[in-house]
């Protein structure tokens, strides 16, 4: 017999060798032991987490001869014919290649013809989401009411493209992406039971490279077999799949979080020159840094990752040199590199920028860390900040320069009058707008028309033209409010807050009632003025009143 890869050779064959997938085990389990067996099932998951596998297992226990409660005996015919894959009974269709009308109408034709050999007739569809729509419309009257003797499983990994109609009359099971120690301790079992030895690191490599697939994490293995042969260590891993070492990836992790820009520019080089994959670079360090944030927040014992204890304690070193705010900057940074990876006409330029971004963007102080500064900056001189987190959004706190975080606002004098502060104010107005409209321009049309109305200790008034009424909810605009009570604090010397008010409309003088003698009056002296005795001349006019 020829050689037979591993992946295939230590395929499960009974339930209980089905790997991270325990949810829907216990449930196919109970299922056959209760008799409450579904008509379809649908085996949701990524690429090499067991779908066809369960189908499979799942067709042997229903149809086996000698079968152990749930699980099948793998010894009875019925088994073995499923295991060659020349069983009458238990029909495998890919629904790739056969994806059309005629495909699904014969397989419908053939639904009505009792089993062969066991109780079922069972057809396995893999990568149902191939088929036409014209296909699952007609195989939809059958699904749902198919014959007594018929089961379907279908498999996809993409089972949005599946028909909503389809996935109603279908039992389903979301298979996991398997985690690296479930990967490492299948791959350290096969590896002794085929004489191999290999490493532990060569074995977290080769499971970092799967990404949650057994079958690639087994592919790699055997080729790994055949280039190393009987010894394998994590170089071989590393040089085979174009990854990077741990220690490699935690380092440049490291300088990116020190601000170590030579040494990202040394890191990355040395990545270019042994040839490693530079995408494959960027999502292994957003997988780091995403482990980084469930440190800080989660603490090491989080389920939400699965990682030798060294490599934990190395997370929790690193996450605390850093904070959320950073590590959510670098992970978009990151996430944008990996967006624009493909496209890149030098990927080396292009991860060296980004890391070098991530490496400002982890050095430079968040606005959680000013604000705070500020907090404590305005707590020891025994004033109120002028700002709280409520009122802040990201990067948009205008004029909060790190100079004006180290400069507290001066004590205010009691014995100053509000109504001087008023004059003041008043005198340095025109001013005063000129620097704010320098931080925020599209707020000089409507100052223009403002002047200070009151003063009091914590508050300023500032008067609106009530022609321009309805800009006031332009100047009330958060960004624009927080930048003129920022400068009405640095003018005052102590925090205020800031609101506009529309001023009342004056009313217009009546004209004055002139006796009629004094009309006439009037009346000949503008008769008498050249330049209105032309116009009048001109338009051939006269002059009913004069108002004065």
């Amino acid at each position: 017999m020829g050689y037979e890869v591993l992946a295939r050779k230590w395929r499960p064959q009974v339930f209980t060798d089905v790997v991270g997938q325990d949810h829907v085990i216990r449930t196919l389990h109970n299922a056959i032991e209760t008799d409450r067996l579904a008509h379809a099932y649908l085996f949701v998951g990524p690429r090499g987490t067991g779908k066809t596998t369960t189908a499979r297992i799942l067709a042997k226990a229903l149809n086996c001869q000698n079968r152990n409660g749930s699980e099948p005996c793998n010894e009875c015919d019925s088994c073995k014919e499923i295991v060659s894959g020349s069983s009458l009974d238990v029909i495998e269709i890919d629904g790739a290649s056969n994806r059309g009308i005629a495909d699904v109408q014969e397989l419908r034709d053939n639904v009505r013809y009792a089993p062969v050999r066991g109780p079922f007739k069972i057809y396995i569809i893999d990568e149902v989401h191939m088929l036409t729509r014209e296909a699952f419309n007609a195989i939809l009257k059958t699904l749902e009411e198919p014959p007594p003797h018929v089961k379907f499983f279908f498999a996809t990994t993409e089972p949005q493209k599946v028909l909503t109609t389809i996935l109603s009359r279908c039992q389903r099971f979301d298979l996991r992406r398997i985690s690296v120690a479930d990967i490492t301790a299948q791959l350290q079992k096969i590896a002794a039971a085929e004489g191999i030895t290999i490493s532990d690191d060569a074995l977290l490599a080769i499971a970092r490279g799967a990404e949650g697939g057994l079958r690639d994490a087994e592919s790699a293995l055997d080729q790994l077999i055949s280039f190393r042969g009987k010894q394998i260590e994590e170089a071989d891993v590393l040089s085979v799949f174009g990854l990077i070492s741990r220690e490699q990836l935690e380092g440049l992790a490291g300088s990116i979080l020190d601000g170590n820009i030579p040494g990202i520019i040394a890191a990355t080089d040395q990545i270019d020159q042994s040839g490693k994959d530079m995408q494959r670079v960027v999502l292994e360090l957003l997988d780091h840094f995403r482990n980084l944030l469930i440190v800080l927040h989660a603490g090491e014992n989080s389920t939400a990752f699965d990682l030798p204890e060294t490599q934990v304690e190395i997370l929790k070193i690193q996450a605390a040199k850093s904070s959320d705010g950073r590590l959510l900057r670098i992970v978009d940074l990151l996430i944008d590199a990996d967006s624009r990876m493909r496209y890149a006409l030098s990927k080396r330029t292009l991860l060296e920028a980004s890391l070098i971004r991530a490496s400002r963007a982890a050095t430079v102080a968040t606005i959680d860390e000013l604000m705070k500064q500020v907090s404590a900056l305005a707590a020891s001189q025994g004033v109120s900040p002028i700002i709280s987190a409520s009122d802040k959004k990201n990067d948009e706190i205008i004029g909060l320069t790190p100079q004006a975080v180290q400069e507290a606002p001066a004590e205010y004098s009691v014995k100053k009058k509000p109504s001087d502060d008023l004059n003041r104010l008043k005198t340095a107005w025109p001013k005063l707008i000129g620097q704010i409209c320098k931080g925020v321009p599209q707020a000089k049309a409507y100052l223009m028309d403002t002047a200070p109305l009151r003063v009091s200790e914590t508050h300023v008034t500032i008067g609106l033209d009530p022609e321009f009424a309805a800009e006031k909810a332009s100047l009330e605009n958060q960004r624009v409010l927080l930048f003129i009570q920022k400068k009405l604090t640095d003018f005052l010397k102590r925090p205020v807050s800031v609101e506009f008010d529309v001023l009342a409309r004056k009313a217009e003088p009546k004209p004055k009632s002139m006796d009629p003698a004094t009309q006439e009056l009037d009346k000949k002296e503008y008769y008498n003025n050249p330049a209105v005795r032309n116009v009048l001349e001109a338009f051939s006019g006269d002059i009913e009143t004069v108002r004065k």
